[in-house]
């Protein structure tokens, strides 16, 4: 773990110099905790009884029992946007990762790290841990700071339980350092294989779209996250991550870098 670390602080230590990657880490998982706690502020703050009448009937089934009207209205709208808390761990390593091969490739450094005794298993981890480490913490914190800001908002306590629901608490801490790992490893693919930052974070960015169109679905109308799919949602994502691994350490060529990369 000793090479592993030594990986781990030299990402860092790079990565973290430039603001566009610094920026991202910290301003994004602001943002998106920001949007639900706003709303909950504003509906907080004004009547949102007449407004309770707009909500579909079809998923009202998805509040808990005993919420009025208005109350229920609050946990839908909040709910709405609570998938922004699994695009941070996606979106944050694709700017550490996309930059971790092929920025070393444009700087020359990458053939005398790959030149050392270390392994490409240690490697690859210490990459891995580097680029997914900063995402899942940033998405922590910033679901940490909505839960303290959800309890001191929302005066019923029914509400604030509604909010935090256990799917969210299981899609926030499992299915986030799961969505992290997806995101680096495929990040890390693309890096192995171009030779500019900018076209690896473009490509990179591909892997957001699957989560991004869940999103929009669920403001369209076409399907409510549930319980159920968030623990579908997991187990999938658990068994793609470890083909993308997989995938990730046979594309990765140290000996084709070392000898023929230009």
């Amino acid at each position: 773990m000793k090479r592993v670390t030594t990986i781990i602080r030299k990402e860092w230590a790079q990565v973290f110099k430039n603001r566009l990657v610094l920026s991202t880490v910290i301003f994004m998982p602001l943002l998106f905790t920001a949007i639900p706690l706003v709303m909950l502020f504003t509906m907080n703050s004004t009547d949102t009884s007449g407004l309770s009448n707009d909500l579909p009937a079809q998923y009202s089934k998805f509040c808990p029992e005993g919420l009025s009207g208005s109350e229920c209205f609050q946990v839908y709208t909040v709910n709405q946007f609570m998938l922004l808390f699994m695009m941070t761990p996606l979106m944050i390593p694709v700017n550490i990762a996309a930059y971790s091969i092929v920025g070393e490739k444009t700087t020359r450094s990458l053939e005398p790290l790959l030149a050392t005794p270390i392994t490409t298993t240690e490697l690859l981890m210490g990459k891995n841990l580097a680029a997914a480490i900063p995402a899942v913490l940033a998405t922590w914190i910033g679901f940490l700071i909505y839960v303290l800001g959800a309890w001191i908002i929302v005066q019923s306590q029914a509400v604030v339980s509604a909010l935090l629901d256990p799917m969210w608490w299981l899609a926030v801490l499992v299915a986030g350092p799961l969505l992290a790992l997806l995101s680096v490893n495929f990040a890390l693919m693309v890096s192995s294989r171009v030779n500019e930052p900018r076209v690896a974070e473009q490509l990179s960015a591909v892997v957001i779209l699957p989560l991004l169109a869940l999103f929009i679905g669920q403001l369209s109308g076409l399907f409510l996250i549930n319980r159920q799919l968030v623990l579908i949602f997991t187990a999938v994502l658990l068994v793609i991550d470890l083909l993308v691994i997989s995938l990730a350490a046979r594309v990765f060529q140290r000996e084709t870098i070392l000898t023929s990369w230009k």
